[in-house]
């Protein structure tokens, strides 16, 4: 998992946010309220709802293109676990929260690439189940 988490307040501009990740060369940032995780924005909310739509993203607050509930596990949890949970929500990153405070993200690059024997955990989920398409991008990627 990714411990050095960058957030956003969920007011601030989609345009501020995706300057954010630019600079610090991230995929995706955390949305808070009153400095608590909400959502997340990746860089495919932004091509989705931002550039595809023709939106203003100086205008358009990070609230109105998150990606919401924020899917959240334990620090605990096993890739497994996560794995499972990443394809039941159609996602590739999880927000890892212990004691109510955000602590990391983890995405599904990376279990594929810490943990070689979820491997055939991913090829089971993804024979069994209708598999997105930017996931079966990752595991295209990663197994083999």
């Amino acid at each position: 998992m990714s411990k050095e988490v960058i957030t956003i307040d969920e007011n601030a501009s989609v345009k501020e946010a995706a300057d954010i990740m630019n600079e610090a060369e991230i995929s995706c940032i955390v949305a808070t309220k009153k400095g608590q995780p909400i959502g997340i924005i990746t860089e495919r909310d932004l091509l989705k709802r931002i550039v595809s739509e023709g939106k203003n993203a100086e205008k358009t607050q990070v609230k109105r293109i998150m990606s919401t509930p924020l899917i959240t596990i334990a620090p605990n949890t096993d890739a497994e676990e996560a794995a499972r949970l990443m394809f039941e929500k159609k996602i590739k990153k999880l927000a890892v929260i212990d004691q109510n405070r955000l602590v990391g993200v983890v995405s599904l690059t990376d279990i594929a690439r810490a943990q070689p024997s979820i491997t055939k955990v991913l090829q089971q989920l993804a024979a069994f189940q209708d598999t997105p398409k930017s996931i079966k991008k990752a595991l295209d990627c990663y197994i083999v």
